[in-house]
């Protein structure tokens, strides 16, 4: 099995659901011929270099995965028939060095995965304990002030 990394853009006239959806067909293709994805990174909505099918932009996202040699011809062809794919992209890693390299980017695609799950509940937590802190200082307000009349 060899490391590859597929970069595939997704037209943007589709809707949040319909992106995800999309992606998530992308990745069944890879693991219907055989593939282990190791990690995916959302790259999000980005500015084209230069319209493709009067698009100006693109939703970017990076598939990092083992697979045989054999199945890529399969995913591409896959990959083509797709209308709503304006362009991919597959790039082979076959030298230790590139090897080394295919690592260190899934382990930087994992940590972003966790941060930005974490994120959403370390955002949730502190609003709670503002509003704990807020309401008693907000009720001694008022004592205060009748006490200093």
């Amino acid at each position: 099995m060899r490391h590859y990394e597929n970069l595939v853009i997704v037209k943007p006239t589709l809707t949040a659901e319909e992106i995800q959806a999309n992606v998530k067909a992308i990745e069944e293709v890879i693991t219907s011929n055989g593939g282990e994805i190791a990690a995916t990174s959302a790259m999000g909505m980005r500015k084209l270099a230069y319209p493709i099918e009067k698009n100006e932009r693109g939703y970017y996202h990076v598939i990092y995965y083992s697979i045989a040699p054999s199945s890529i011809a399969e995913i591409e062809r896959r990959f083509r028939i797709n209308e709503e794919l304006l362009r991919f992209v597959t790039i082979k890693y076959d030298t230790n060095r590139e090897i080394k390299a295919w690592n260190s980017l899934v382990e930087k695609a994992n940590k972003a995965a966790a941060t930005q799950a974490e994120t959403p509940a370390a955002e949730e937590a502190p609003v709670a304990e503002e509003a704990a802190v807020e309401t008693p200082a907000t009720e001694e307000a008022p004592a205060t002030e009748a006490a200093a009349e």
